[in-house]
């Protein structure tokens, strides 16, 4: 038999335990919110190569450089994700056939699919310094062939990865201070990351 004190001892510790589970939920939750916020702040660029041979991943290389030079104006930094549909997606023809005209000098004839619109992505790191969590972004994707390979990939806004950039742009002109310490935080953070990324994984099958 169990005494009063006994009782009263697990029916603590009980308590302590539900109120740090109720803790841990609502700092996820925080976390949740505040990479909610960074995805709709940043401006990312996809090129999918098509495939993973060594002449495709070249090749993709060289569209990329093909896309960014032709566009030079709109990709130098200065468009936000919100700007992003209405003054990237007037180009996309022009952008596409200096893809296009790459591919067939360099022996090819892959088509070329360009968009801008919200696509999901994995938690990725950019150059060891940034990570990104999972979920949907507002992204420029060119997509070369089948669009099987390897892709590189960048931010657009804030300009994080793009020499041409037309002034200079730091995250926290961009991010709350919150927001900068979770993308810059490396490993202090990657236990939620990954909560995080499991969360949106199940929400996206779920649509």
């Amino acid at each position: 038999m169990k005494t009063k004190n006994q009782n009263r001892i697990l029916k603590i510790e009980a308590s302590l335990l539900v109120a740090l589970l109720i803790a841990c939920i609502l700092n996820i939750s925080s976390f949740s919110a505040e990479c909610r916020n960074i995805r709709t702040k940043m401006l990312r660029m996809h090129v999918i190569a098509n495939s993973d041979s060594t002449e495709d991943q070249e090749l993709k290389l060289k569209v990329r450089d093909a896309v960014l030079s032709e566009g030079k104006e709109i990709f130098d930094g200065s468009v936000t994700a919100e700007e992003a549909k209405e003054k990237i997606l007037p180009e996309t023809e022009r952008l596409r056939q200096a893809a296009l005209k790459v591919i067939e000098q360099e022996g090819f004839n892959y088509d070329i699919k360009i968009t801008v619109d919200n696509e999901y992505f994995n938690t990725r790191t950019y150059d060891n310094s940034v990570t990104l969590p999972a979920g949907y972004y507002t992204a420029v994707k060119v997509i070369i062939g089948e669009g099987e390979g390897h892709n590189w990939w960048c931010v657009m806004f804030p300009p994080l990865c793009l020499p041409a950039a037309s002034k200079e742009c730091e995250l926290s002109d961009v991010l709350e201070k919150d927001e900068v310490e979770i993308v810059e935080g490396g490993d202090k953070y990657k236990f939620k990351f990954k909560i995080v990324e499991i969360y949106e994984k199940i929400t996206e099958k779920l649509k």
